[in-house]
């Protein structure tokens, strides 16, 4: 087993369609992420990077191919172990927020910690401090609706971020913000590496988020095609 923090080997995912016919989504990936960097991928609608995120994240399987995240074959954990190991170690930004509309940014960011089990005390006193980081302090109150839109993903970042993972993924984080919002979360996540020694792996059209990334991975055809870093 290679030391990276996160790799996948001959990830294969096939999807089954009504008409009985299959779309083969990921065709044999092979893809390694660089520890506290930004980590981009990009590519064409249907390349299959959502696809392939949602597998590096434990968040579906693949049909065939292995995945090691921490250490940890994720592709053998039941289900039971690979929920608790995603709530741990793994935080996850969306595009849309899936916030829970009649609970406060507060008790929206501290959900995963009441799951892993600690008790609403100490897990509203996580949730303030990350959202403290991300620039919310007055607003921890206020419910989604109350909330702008780069306001309410900033609530998705530190919900992600509350139970301090060492990875946090993200698909197309800035695809519904206009371009000074998108701009804010983008130093964001630039705190998050610097500051926090954060592995970020992010799924973007964006090319200024491009911009920031130590790596970026093209996807073609359901394969990656290159792999550029920056240095």
């Amino acid at each position: 087993m290679k030391n990276e923090i996160l790799y996948g080997t001959g990830i294969n995912k096939i999807f089954k369609k009504s008409n009985k016919q299959s779309l083969h989504v990921l065709k044999n990936v092979d893809i390694d992420v660089k520890e506290r960097k930004i980590n981009v991928i990009i590519g064409a609608s249907g390349a299959g990077k959502s696809t392939l995120l949602h597998i590096l994240s434990g968040l579906d399987l693949p049909d065939s191919g292995e995945v090691y995240t921490l250490g940890s074959k994720l592709t053998e954990l039941k289900d039971k172990k690979l929920a608790a190991f995603r709530n741990k170690n793994i935080g996850f930004v969306f595009q849309f927020h899936h916030l829970l509309p009649e609970f406060t940014a507060l008790e929206n960011t501290a959900i995963p910690v009441i799951i892993s089990g600690l008790g609403k005390d100490e897990a509203f006193k996580k949730a303030k401090k990350w959202l403290d980081i991300v620039g919310l302090t007055e607003r921890i109150q206020h419910k989604p609706s109350e909330l702008s839109g780069g306001e309410q993903q900033r609530v998705a970042i530190a919900r992600a971020l509350v139970n301090d993972p060492e990875i946090i993924f993200a698909d197309e984080p800035t695809g519904n913000l206009d371009s000074k919002t998108s701009e804010s979360i983008h130093e964001m996540f630039l705190k998050l590496r610097d500051e926090f020694g954060k592995t970020l792996l992010l799924v973007t059209h964006n090319p200024e988020l491009m911009k920031i990334a130590d790596r970026v991975i093209e996807m073609k055809d359901g394969k990656v095609f290159t792999v550029r870093d920056n240095l």
